[in-house]
């Protein structure tokens, strides 16, 4: 075998799965839901929520998580299958690498004082939202795993954010300042288990076959 191509094939097949995971366009994405952000920080007069607490940049981690779950699509599950390298440490470092360039973009596109979530609040909702989203991938698979992701994020926004008390931060969990702690116990709890099911099993085939 030749040295040089040796050393050079776990490179191409890094290069080869961020292809075809479509990589590049989700980091696009995630910097274009950054810059949305931005400009969504310059209206505030546009809530979520009844108690108009939660402004409308509060949907920049669920759209980027959106983004992360359908980044999961295989588009070769065939050929996946016969790859020599294990996918479990592909997996976690395509979600680490994502979640790193997401959370970065979020917490220079928001002051930490911009809301009544704020920073800590908007990156505690981007790692409970991925999770969601890659238990998602994993269930139905990745190209629907933005639905069920969306849709609980929406629902708790919509919760009474204002409202006390332990529960209410453990059930409305994405509707609370980031600085309430046990609102990051369900947030990490989901991330945790998602990603733990994406790693361990990756997304579900949806080439009409098991």
């Amino acid at each position: 075998m030749n040295p040089h191509s040796a050393a050079h094939a776990p490179a191409h097949g890094l290069v080869l799965y961020a292809r075809s995971r479509a990589l590049p366009g989700t980091v696009l994405a995630l910097l274009a839901v950054a810059a949305l952000t931005v400009v969504g920080a310059q209206v505030p007069e546009v809530y979520l929520d009844p108690a108009q607490r939660i402004r409308a940049e509060a949907l920049a981690p669920v759209f980027a998580a959106c983004a992360i779950g359908i980044s999961t699509y295989q588009h070769s599950p065939d050929l996946d299958a016969t790859a020599v390298r294990p996918w479990p440490a592909r997996r976690l470092a395509h979600v680490s690498l994502l979640i790193v360039i997401a959370g970065l973009a979020l917490a220079l596109a928001v002051p930490s004082t911009s809301e009544f979530i704020g920073t800590w609040g908007l990156l505690r909702n981007l790692l409970g939202g991925v999770g969601v989203a890659l238990a998602a991938a994993t269930v139905i698979g990745a190209r629907l795993s933005w639905a069920p992701t969306l849709v609980y994020l929406t629902m708790l926004y919509l919760s009474r954010g204002d409202a006390l008390g332990r529960a209410h931060a453990l059930w409305a969990w994405a509707a609370q300042p980031g600085a309430q702690p046990w609102s990051w116990i369900p947030a990490v709890t989901v991330f945790l288990v998602g990603t733990a099911l994406f790693v361990t099993r990756g997304p579900r085939p949806e080439n009409g076959r098991d």
